[in-house]
């Protein structure tokens, strides 16, 4: 399914209408006309196509949704400005479904039929690795907005994000856990199949442990399943301080109320997987006293944060934007000022300007891009408190 957004053309994506548009139509472009690039005149096109990924429905739609719509909100409010270099966007937006393999087929798409100048996706670091590669070979630059993983950049100089990332995320948390839970033993549950999950767990253990604590028990299980009470018995059996469970949201809700069925009151956190309001209506009051790290708060003060969270509320039905509309945002203003620091779209200039990337302020704080096309930036730390998102604290790297 391919969405094409132009100017201010709107694009509601609840799911239902999302789903409508994919049995609709397909709006199938010309490649030969206004594509992204050069004409092969030397004349610049009207508009500059950049092709977007994301997890529109399935099980983590709502990752990808809030991504999308923060990706949209800029690209709006880009053309309302006049484009860049007099050239207004259009954004050619691909559903991966959240499936396995479906990033890959859409992506190639994009590149080599819609001919966009960069891509940006995907919000999971598993759909991204299988992304990577292709825009790699095609020399076309791609952003992922939220992807963790340290493996998703090292597919290439093509290949950037303007996310901390997983060594830093699980960093952060083994602080959490030694100085603010002061928790001295702590399990781990980790989902094998999911890379993000994985490296994070990999990340927090080496931390905790360097700094004198124990990993009391591990388990393991895979994306999509629903009973966790064997891992959570033999976790409980373990008699771990707290339980760190970085995976995403659908998986963490269920944990969560499952520990608590089974008496487990310890504090359970994980990281910016658990970020969407879904984890409230799947783990309930359970969710009460669980922490997770995540990328930005819209409960910070600062002034763009408030006119970010003020416009996006206004476009999107008084929505509060969460970490991956933030990012979403942000992605899409980094490449735009790229290509104006670049004076144009062609694939290798447009590259090294966002390698140059240094101290851009956006909505999730000052993005400097490292010299493996990594961002420097602060993670935040959020509480589930009476049922809700409450901010904790920031750490910064």
């Amino acid at each position: 399914m391919k969405l094409n957004f132009l100017g201010n053309f709107p694009a509601l994506l609840a799911v239902a209408g999302v789903v409508l548009l994919a049995t609709g139509c397909d709006n199938k472009t010309d490649a030969s006309k206004n594509t992204g690039g050069s004409d092969g005149k030397g004349a610049a096109p009207a508009v500059i196509k950049v092709g977007e990924f994301a997890s529109l429905t399935g099980k983590e739609a709502t990752f990808g949704q809030s991504s999308h719509k923060g990706t949209l909100l800029a690209i709006e409010e880009l053309n309302a400005a006049g484009g860049v270099l007099g050239r207004k966007f259009e954004l050619i937006t691909e559903d991966t479904q959240s499936k396995q393999g479906e990033s890959a087929s859409v992506v190639r798409k994009l590149v080599s039929r819609d001919k966009v100048i960069a891509i940006l996706g995907e919000v999971a670091s598993g759909r991204s690795l299988e992304a990577a590669p292709i825009c790699q070979n095609a020399k076309v630059p791609m952003i992922s907005p939220s992807s963790t993983n340290p493996k998703v950049t090292e597919a290439g100089d093509f290949i950037f994000r303007v996310c901390f990332i997983d060594p830093f995320q699980g960093t952060v948390m083994a602080l959490f856990a030694k100085n603010t839970l002061k928790a001295q033993n702590v399990a781990v549950l980790t989902d094998a199949a999911a890379p993000y999950s994985v490296g994070l767990a990999t990340f927090f253990k080496e931390k905790f442990l360097a700094d004198g604590g124990k990993i009391s028990v591990e388990q393991k299980f895979s994306s999509g399943d629903k009973d966790f009470k064997a891992q959570l018995t033999a976790i409980k059996a373990a008699n771990p301080d707290a339980i760190f469970a970085p995976c995403y949201y659908t998986e963490a809700g269920l944990i969560t109320q499952q520990a608590r069925q089974l008496g487990i009151n310890l504090p359970i956190f994980g990281g910016d997987g658990w970020e969407a309001p879904e984890l409230l209506t799947i783990g309930g009051k359970a969710m009460d006293g669980t922490f997770y790290s995540t990328h930005y708060s819209p409960e910070d003060k600062a002034e763009m944060v408030q006119t970010f969270v003020k416009k996006f509320k206004a476009r999107w039905k008084n929505e509060v934007p969460d970490a991956m509309a933030a990012l979403g945002y942000d992605s899409a203003l980094v490449l735009a000022d790229a290509i104006k620091r670049a004076g144009g779209t062609d694939g290798p200039k447009l590259r090294d300007a966002l390698a140059a990337t240094k101290e851009f302020v956006g909505v999730t704080g000052k993005t400097t891009l490292d010299a493996k096309r990594n961002a420097t930036k602060p993670a935040v730390i959020i509480e589930v408190k009476d049922g809700k998102f409450v901010y904790k604290e920031t750490v910064n790297p």
